[in-house]
């Protein structure tokens, strides 16, 4: 029997494996074990509420990409179904979103005509395109490249796409044509259009735009008011939408509101989403691909920065890679069932958190909610006016866009706030992909500018401590024929040239000086470059008669050093702590007394 237990523990262990990367690639695997009536209820509690908001969000959405309204309510059935398999976060609401539904209006229109066939291909390939593309980036774990995108360029971005999809919409509660592509021509447009603006689509944009309004700031309080309680209350302000939606379609029905020129959705077909195939066409895929990465990326940053947050106030946890994996396949389901690009929506996902959604299967239920609209409630909306769901639009979006953070980031870092500033201006006056492109580049360049350009201080010792700050900031003690120079970065080749030129200018500036001594305790690497600057300090010093020494230096970085010739070739020591270095090398008032290459011993 003892012969056969090795192979019985390794037969557990392959099975736990197996286990452990099944769920990690399948999620459902894992809440669904513990899934029971309780949390049934509760998950379907959520799907009704979130339903409710999602199909006039869904019309709007589709309406702002330039797409059919009943394409949002494709993209808001099988997506949520695949999210629900393979995300990690349990109360992740996925579906179509203002900022992506405007990137895919950007992209599509510039390889086709809205309206046309060939658009709602595009709008599908993208999907197909985005979806591949996550899902690729998830099996490598490549969530981190997320982090090209800064929050001030985020920031920037979200704030200037909130200002163009609010611009655009305005025509719909003129009830006028305009257009264009960035914010002078959309505003040009619609100043030399606003004298043909329809009275009677006024009626209804403005006073809808206005309840909407104060369904998001006023109704709440006021509810509380007559005596609800206040998540009930929160819970049926967001109906609002739905509640705008039923006024507009019965002011339409009653005041025979089309036959003045007020745009009206008019048919939309019934029925579940057809089956989709994107295009294979390879120049096709040559113009959406690069729209494509920036929409999965955008998408990604947005849905993740949303999960974290909701799952940090259950203690719950995600998976960012798992998570791209996740996003990835509700694109590629919602490409296949007709759809456009979706991610994680923020206020549909509060609502669903706040409505006490305890697994992704809420998402699953609220996907049935919107198939059943698409079957029998879809007749309904023939009347319903364009300018209603560009009022929801407005609304939506103008909660987006930030007025305060250009103004914390001009006291807190100059730096970001140009970036903040010129993500901005490019994305208004150049367009959404250009924003993000050199949003990109504008943080990456301020980042090689900064690194470039690290942080180091002369410092001294604090009198009756063995602390060592600035000696700007602190009254220290200091010793002429010392120097100490703390670095706070690691030492790569983007800031060894100006450590090698900020150590020499010191040195020539003190004519009495003897000794240098490098702290390094803020320093976790050096690359082949910071150690070819650290050489030709060594060698300019000794030419010079100083001493060079180093302190505090990390255990990983002591174990490379010490497999070059640095350490033989240094004229001076290395010393555990920076209070020993200062304490020795004080005493010593020239060179010929500092033993060179003597190492201090239990280096850490």
């Amino acid at each position: 029997m003892p012969a056969d237990l090795p192979a019985s523990g390794a037969s557990i262990s392959a099975g736990g494996k197996s286990s452990s990367l099944l769920a990690r690639y399948l999620p459902i695997t894992e809440w669904g074990r513990t899934y029971n009536r309780a949390v049934l209820a509760n998950d379907l509690v959520a799907a009704v509420i979130v339903t409710i908001m999602l199909i006039p969000q869904s019309l709007a959405y589709a309406l702002l990409a330039g797409l059919p309204p009943v394409v949002g309510l494709y993209a808001s059935i099988l997506p949520l179904v695949a999210y629900a398999i393979f995300g990690t976060s349990r109360t992740l609401a996925v579906g179509p979103v203002a900022v992506v539904s405007l990137m895919t209006a950007s992209a599509a229109g510039a390889v086709a005509a809205q309206g046309s066939p060939e658009y709602l291909e595009a709008a599908i390939t993208l999907a197909a395109l985005s979806g591949i593309m996550l899902a690729i980036l998830g099996f490598l774990r490549l969530g981190f490249l997320a982090n090209l995108l800064s929050h001030p360029v985020i920031s920037g971005f979200i704030t200037a796409s909130g200002l163009l999809i609010a611009t655009s919409q305005l025509k719909h509660i003129l009830g006028v044509d305009a257009g264009g592509d960035n914010w002078p021509d959309m505003l040009g447009s619609l100043a030399g259009s606003i004298g043909q603006a329809n009275v009677a689509t006024l009626a209804i944009g403005i006073p809808a735009t206005l309840f909407l309004f104060w369904v998001r700031k006023g109704a709440k309080p006021a509810l509380v008011a007559v005596g609800l309680k206040p998540r009930t209350a929160e819970l049926i302000v967001k109906a609002g939408p739905v509640a705008a939606v039923a006024l507009t379609i019965l002011a339409v029905l009653l005041f025979d509101l089309g036959a003045k020129g007020v745009n009206l959705v008019g048919a939309i077909p019934s029925g579940l989403p057809p089956f989709a195939v994107p295009s294979t066409d390879l120049a096709l895929i040559e113009k959406l691909w690069v729209p494509a990465l920036l929409i999965s990326i955008i998408g990604f940053v947005e849905s993740v920065s949303v999960a974290q947050t909701l799952a940090a106030k259950r203690r719950q946890r995600i998976a960012p890679d798992q998570e791209l994996i996740g996003l990835g396949a509700s694109n590629i389901a919602s490409a296949l069932s007709g759809g456009y690009p979706v991610t994680g929506g923020f206020a549909r996902s509060v609502v669903n958190f706040d409505a006490g959604a305890e697994t992704p299967a809420a998402g699953a239920y609220t996907a049935v909610g919107i198939g059943l609209a698409s079957l029998f409630l879809t007749p309904l909306l023939f009347s319903l006016p364009i300018a209603t769901l560009a009022a929801t639009i407005i609304v939506a979006v103008l909660s987006l866009v930030d007025l305060k953070t250009p103004g914390q980031l001009w006291r807190y870092s100059k730096a970001d706030f140009a970036a903040h500033i010129a993500t901005i201006g490019i994305t208004l006056m150049a367009g959404v992909e250009m924003g993000v492109i050199s949003g990109v580049g504008v943080g990456l360049m301020l980042y090689l500018w900064r690194a470039s350009r690290p942080h180091a201080a002369i410092v001294g010792r604090v009198p009756e401590t063995e602390h060592f700050r600035n000696v700007d900031r602190h009254d220290v003690f200091t010793v002429p024929h010392v120097l100490s120079i703390r670095i706070d970065e690691s030492l790569t080749y983007l800031n060894a040239r100006w450590l090698e030129e900020y150590v020499l200018e010191r040195v020539a500036e003190r004519p009495a000086l003897r000794h240098i001594i490098l702290m390094c305790s803020a320093v976790n690497e050096i690359d082949a470059s910071g150690l070819e600057s650290l050489e030709a300090i060594n060698h300019r010093l000794t030419d010079a008669r100083v001493g060079m020494h180093l302190s505090e230096v990390k255990g990983p970085v002591m174990d490379r050093l010490k497999r070059t010739r640095f350490i033989d070739e240094l004229n001076g020591r290395v010393f555990l702590s920076q209070n020993r270095a200062f304490a020795e090398l004080a005493k010593d008032d020239g060179l010929g007394t500092a033993a060179p290459n003597d190492m201090a011993r239990g280096m850490i």
